[in-house]
């Protein structure tokens, strides 16, 4: 382990790093969570510290039912807008908030947010039919789409005092929602253009909605962005080889295809906070894999890199949500063990907890990140508990942690 120093100053800071310097060992793990009764489940969403997972499972009667999945309370089946079918698809950091569609009693999908044991239903727009997404990490910005009174589809971002807002009013166009950053300013999803192609799009309330590829080729959609709205992943299609192909897209580089071995088609689903990591799903030679990608280990397939925790039959086939620092991966795919398409919870065990400059180990220089950080706006990696504001409970992360992987 490497030497700790006393540099700043700080005694009380010294004497409280000495007395929790503690070794974590490095665990990773991969998580079938079942079902509520049915034959198939699959995960949607996961918060920053990976222990509340949710998505949608079959009952015992076959219907499709939002779940929220806890460590240490298991699947809950979190109700209907008193109908018969709900879906979950975004959580918030705290594992507080989920949101998602559900069945009214008269049969009509309308998207909801569930807190505390409570489903509300968020409207529409003059339609009949809506569905909710993201969330933003405090739970307090939604977005999604809802029909208008043409019936059309169009993107929404939701809050308890605005409402739905329309996204793509001043374009008159069909268009879908589907992540927010952190603090829910910026939204992403796709919108039709003139010639009726789905356009990627990026929207912030000073710029409205930004074509991510205004000269592009037949169409792309776009389904997770970074913390800080700078980063966006999704699919595009390319022609050769006339195929779906996963991108990330900065304002630099504009869309990058991110190379996923693949002979049919594949697409990123979400991003880490920072942007570094991409998962998604792939297609290749008749098998469909989960895959994880980052700029310095290129595309990888997920049976792969952790077939030590695949028991026989098993497989993971979509990746479909990623923690904040990139540790908790979660999909679905087939649980080897019942035979069933199940929703998976993978833990990576990378980054440890308290590594905030990835190094594999928690030292001196995470502490000193939180410490000049201490007090800042949060949602990027100082923020360790994802409360968005650096402060206390992040520095006692560092401590308690103090040592591990080193």
């Amino acid at each position: 382990m490497r030497g700790y120093r006393c540099t700043w100053g700080k005694a009380l800071f010294c004497a409280t790093a000495v007395s929790f310097v503690a070794t974590v060992s490095w665990s990773q793990s991969l998580t079938w969570l079942g079902t509520l009764g049915g034959g198939s489940s699959a995960a949607y969403g996961v918060s920053a510290d990976g222990r509340v997972v949710v998505g949608e499972a079959r009952n015992a009667e076959g219907r499709e039912r939002a779940f929220r999945w806890t460590a240490s309370g298991g699947i809950q089946d979190l109700g209907t807008l008193d109908g018969n079918s709900s879906f979950a698809y975004g959580v918030s950091a705290d594992g507080n908030v989920v949101v998602g569609w559900a069945n009214n009693a008269a049969g009509q999908r309308r998207a909801f947010r569930w807190q505390n044991g409570g489903m509300i239903d968020l409207g529409t727009l003059d339609g009949i039919w809506s569905y909710a997404y993201g969330v933003s990490a405090d739970g307090s910005v939604v977005v999604g789409y809802a029909y208008n009174a043409q019936n059309q589809p169009r993107a929404f971002r939701w809050t308890a005092g605005s409402g739905m807002q329309d996204l793509s009013a001043q374009r008159n166009a069909w268009s879908e929602a589907f992540a927010v950053s952190a603090d829910g300013s910026v939204v992403v999803g796709y919108a039709y253009n003139d010639q009726f192609q789905p356009r990627a799009f990026r929207w912030t309330a000073d710029s409205g909605m930004q074509d991510l590829d205004p000269q592009g080729g037949l169409g792309n959609n776009a389904y997770g962005v970074s913390a800080d709205g700078s980063v966006v992943v999704g699919e595009n299609f390319r022609v050769p080889p006339s195929q779906w192909r996963a991108f990330r897209w900065t304002a630099d580089v504009g869309i990058q295809d991110l190379g996923v071995p693949s002979d049919v088609s594949n697409r990123a689903s979400a991003v880490s906070a920072d942007g570094r990591v991409v998962v998604g799903e792939a297609q290749d030679f008749g098998q469909i894999y989960a895959f994880r990608w980052s700029a310095d280990t290129g595309a990888q397939n997920l049976n792969t890199v952790y077939a030590s925790l695949l028991t026989s039959g098993s497989a993971l086939w979509h990746a479909t949500a990623i923690s904040p620092d990139g540790r908790y991966i979660v999909g679905f795919g087939r649980n080897g063990a019942t035979g069933r398409r199940e929703a998976f919870l993978l833990d990576t065990g990378f980054p440890l907890s308290g590594d905030i400059d990835r190094s594999g180990c928690v030292d001196d220089a995470d502490l000193l990140r939180v410490l000049f950080e201490f007090g800042g706006a949060g949602y990027r990696n100082e923020d360790l508990n994802w409360d968005g504001v650096i402060d206390d409970a992040d520095l006692l992360i560092v401590l308690f942690n103090f040592g591990s992987g080193c």
